[in-house]
């Protein structure tokens, strides 16, 4: 061969630099299996293309290029892949759980429809708007003593029309 580099001399680089090409792989990637890998295709590569090496010193400087090209390689489908990842899924109630909570807030909703008007203002504005009994009293104008009074009854009214069955 006129041109390029020899099947020889690269055999003697590999010789001579495989364990110095394996530890620049290994500043760049973090497992030896994916550093061996890099330096076993950088060697495929340039063994590839070897014609295309005109000057056979720099045939070292070829083979830490395209070590260096390959672990960013390497990296990037790493990103890529788990980016990619799927993602957990959500714990979510199962279709039956849905349907049985559908029927407890239709059951419940009737149960409320069910109190008087005022155990009802009570109930909702304390226990789904989240406030005081203080807040309740000062929203209703009512003493506090009616909110818990209201409140109980109401509570205890819930909880019979809640048992009784539908």
């Amino acid at each position: 061969m006129a041109a390029g580099t020899t099947v020889d001399h690269l055999t003697e680089t590999y010789r001579a630099h495989y364990r110095s090409l394996l530890g620049l792989a290994a500043l760049l990637l973090d497992d030896t299996a994916s550093c061996e890998d890099v330096v076993q295709e950088a060697f495929i590569r340039v063994h590839s293309a070897r014609n295309r090496v005109r000057e056979p010193e720099k045939t070292l400087a070829y083979l830490r290029q395209t070590v260096v090209n390959l672990s960013r390689s390497a990296l990037r489908r790493r990103i890529l892949g788990l980016k990619l990842l799927s993602k957990p899924m959500p714990d979510m109630a199962s279709a039956e759980e849905g349907a049985y909570e559908l029927l407890e807030r239709d059951q419940l909703i009737q149960a409320m429809r069910g109190l008087q008007r005022r155990q009802r203002e009570v109930l909702v504005l304390r226990y789904f708007a989240d406030m005081t009994e203080a807040q309740v009293a000062e929203t209703l104008g009512i003493s506090l003593g009616s909110v818990k009074a209201y409140g109980s009854r109401g509570i205890a009214a819930l909880r019979v029309a809640m048992e009784a069955p539908a």
